[in-house]
């Protein structure tokens, strides 16, 4: 069925198509008779899906990264998708309407996506505002409870320079702490000039070591991951590998999209021109290649999230086996659709039987 409705939606551009699909979620989650329909088509209760983490309680281990609610206005509605956890943002300081459009395109042969979107988004105001409507009203009152965890996806302004970029992070880390329930450092993405400058050892430093620095004055701390690009060399996995143990980062995710276009099949040549962040099922392999170089060189004693290229069960499967205690999805949800968190959830649970 939803190949089908894939085929159709795929005629149209893919934010326009993004924006379309999530209003028609909105609209069945308006009632609880709708609601309860979503979670029985596409929620996977079970206990042997239920993963703690970092201190947190995951109701199953398969989120969905960020980038997709940007904005934080789609909670409810992929609550009901049964997703584990969901990331919100990449959140900047002040809103930016991000690049010009045409700025996401699809490589459907590949099963892929460029995007060069630039962190659009309506600054990290409007989205602690909404996450904490969210946290009043959409979430059970059991504090035992295995509930939905949220993510804050944190970057810097695009004309914030970068030796002021700590600034940018301490604000929203700030302004989402009492919201969210772990944090994501982004200084990966390529499509902010000159942000991956900041996935070097010293810039990574001040950053992450101001933020650690800020969680510890809170009443209640909340974890801080990094997220890293696939495209980094040994080197400087080594750098941020050697950094993470020395600070005491509560976490890695990896990867965030590459710039790289090897290995897409000669029907995406002309979409492969666009410049930006390459996504889908031509990231699985060196996403996991850096997964698992990155728990080696730490003997395993700094988790990793991984995130890239996951489409099926099975693949979910692979990156915990190599050590990934949590997995995201993004464009495996386009591809393969709302059902994807299901279907990965039941493979888990026949794995393990």
């Amino acid at each position: 069925m939803y190949s089908f409705i894939r085929s159709i939606l795929f005629r149209f551009y893919p934010e326009s198509v993004h924006h379309f699909s999530m209003q028609a979620l909105r609209l069945v989650c308006a009632t609880a008779p709708g609601r309860a329909l979503l979670r029985a088509l596409f929620t996977v209760e079970d206990k042997g899906l239920q993963t703690d983490f970092l201190g947190l309680p995951f109701r199953n281990p398969v989120g969905l990264a960020a980038g997709f609610d940007k904005n934080a206005e789609y909670l409810r509605e992929l609550e009901c998708l049964g997703f584990g956890f969901v990331e919100t943002g990449t959140v900047t300081p002040r809103p930016q309407p991000g690049n010009d459009k045409p700025r996401v395109f699809r490589l459907v042969k590949d099963q892929a996506l460029i995007n060069r979107m630039g962190f659009n988004n309506e600054g990290v105001d409007a989205v602690a505002e909404r996450l904490k409507k969210w946290k009043n009203h959409h979430q059970t009152g059991d504090t035992g409870a295995y509930r939905m965890i949220i993510g804050g996806n944190i970057g810097k302004n695009k004309v914030t320079p970068n030796e002021e970029a700590w600034k940018d992070y301490e604000i929203c880390f700030n302004t989402l702490h009492p919201w969210v329930d772990y944090f994501v450092v982004n200084v990966s993405s390529p499509n902010t000039p000159g942000l991956r400058e900041l996935q070097e050892k010293e810039s990574l430093r001040k950053i992450l070591t101001q933020l650690q620095a800020l969680n510890r004055q809170k009443t209640v701390q909340k974890p801080i991951l990094l997220k890293i690009a696939p495209d980094l060399s040994e080197a400087q996995l080594d750098d941020v590998a050697a950094l993470a143990l020395e600070i005491g980062l509560d976490g890695l995710v990896a990867t965030n999209t590459t710039i790289s276009r090897e290995g897409l099949s000669p029907e995406s040549e002309a979409g492969s021109r666009e410049t930006g962040g390459l996504s889908g099922r031509p990231l699985l392999k060196k996403s996991t290649e850096v997964l698992k170089y990155l728990i080696e060189k730490t003997n395993g004693r700094i988790p990793v999230i991984a995130s890239g290229g996951i489409f099926t069960g099975e693949e979910a499967r692979e990156k915990m086996k190599t050590g990934a205690p949590l997995v995201q999805v993004w464009t495996g949800f386009i591809y393969v659709g709302p059902a994807i968190c299901k279907k990965i959830c039941r493979h888990l649970l026949r794995a393990a039987s």
